[in-house]
């Protein structure tokens, strides 16, 4: 029989995975920034219709802009986050899911161990269980 088992991807910070992380965070904080300028386009658009309340809309839009400036909060402190590690640390990037086999007699406390792949500049270089 088998098993669906999570397994930990960790990723080795090198200067080439600290540089692509740095860019990945970049570019998500632009795009949200775009998406807060253009919802205030929006806004200003849709304030002009008539049978609309201006109250509801800015409400609604300000909520939207405000869960993107929140999100852009996070990545600006991940960005500091990432800064402060040193090269050579792990850090866990995702989770995959494995099938495992499960026969008579196999320990389940060896199956169920944590397991983890560890990358370093996108080659595997270890398997922890």
């Amino acid at each position: 029989m088998n098993i669906i088992k999570k397994v930990v991807i960790k990723q080795v910070i090198t200067e080439k995975s600290k540089d692509k992380l740095r860019e990945k965070f970049t570019k998500h904080k632009m795009r949200l920034e775009q998406e807060c300028q253009q919802l205030l386009f929006e806004q200003r658009k849709l304030q002009n219709r008539k049978g609309m309340s201006k109250q509801d809309l800015h409400d609604r839009f300000q909520q939207e802009i405000k869960k993107r400036k929140e999100k852009i909060k996070l990545i600006e402190f991940k960005i500091d986050q990432l800064e402060m590690l040193e090269i050579g640390s792990e850090i866990v990037e995702s989770e995959v899911e494995a099938l495992v086999e499960v026969k008579v007699g196999t320990h389940w406390n060896e199956i169920m161990e944590t397991t983890a792949i560890i990358i370093k500049d996108d080659v595997v270089v270890r398997i922890d269980n």
